[in-house]
């Protein structure tokens, strides 16, 4: 399937790590033809991400943005807006994941508990809340929100996030719908990024457990998870919207 996306304008959050998912999806997002805006806490990664997809021959801006702010969001969607005219597509990618203490929730600080639910639930809402009004001016638009296989069942304050966030998905599909905004969700198994690494090295009790769980490799990698979100932010993918795909290896199956 050959996806263009000439005209369009992406913004993809959490991706100024060059070895991260979001990275990926902002490659594969400039190479379909749209205009991207890497965001990321990091500046400096948010910047070099897009100078990398400058040099390449993309249009592209790098933006420092926290997404736990609503400030600076409203600054990231008004610079998007500025610099390419309007937003068609959010990828809500940006998640706190190897920095969450390893610790059950029964146990988890309340502090950290509440900053892991700041990024990863409320921070994609945030996003969404302001890309939303932009979007229905370009007559509709495509939501991905960044869940993860770790989400059925959870296990820790990450999962339950990441489940929290398959529900907002499902609201928001059935709220947007009528203003043409698909919202989807794409959930990982275990990707080799350096986030995916960090936590589960080669050798850990997890990767083995999982190979035995996968029905075929049970190892991924950034850019397998880039064909299923161009099919989402797609024409080809208008008619779906409130869904989760599980891109796993056959790791979650549901009947």
């Amino acid at each position: 399937m050959h996806v263009s996306l000439e005209g369009k304008v992406s913004i993809v959050t959490g991706a100024g790590n060059p070895a991260g998912i979001g990275a990926a999806y902002a490659l594969g997002l400039a190479r379909s033809g749209s205009a991207v805006v890497v965001a990321d806490i990091r500046g400096e990664g948010a910047k070099g991400m897009a100078d990398r997809l400058v040099d390449d021959g993309h249009q592209a801006l790098g933006l420092q943005v926290d997404i736990t702010n609503p400030d600076s969001v409203a600054s990231m969607v008004a610079a998007t807006v500025s610099a390419y005219g309007g937003i068609d597509i959010l990828v809500n990618n940006a998640a706190m994941m190897a920095e969450i203490s390893q610790v059950p929730a029964h146990a988890m600080a309340l502090d950290e508990w509440q900053r892991v639910v700041d990024v990863n639930l409320t921070g994609a809402l945030v996003c969404c809340q302001a890309v939303v009004p932009v979007m229905r001016a370009r007559g509709g638009g495509r939501i991905v929100n960044q869940v993860s296989g770790g989400a059925f069942v959870p296990r820790n304050a990450y999962g339950v996030t990441k489940l929290g966030l398959v529900g907002l998905t499902v609201v928001l599909a059935r709220e947007l719908g009528p203003d043409r905004i698909t919202v989807n969700a794409i959930a990982p198994g275990f990707v080799a990024s350096e986030a995916g690494n960090r936590i589960a090295p080669p050798g850990s009790p997890f990767r083995t457990s999982l190979a035995q769980a996968v029905a075929m490799r049970e190892i991924g990698e950034p850019a397998d998870l880039v064909g299923p979100l161009l099919l989402l932010v797609s024409d080809e993918g208008s008619w779906i919207t409130g869904q989760t795909l599980n891109v796993d290896g056959g790791w979650v199956m549901r009947i």
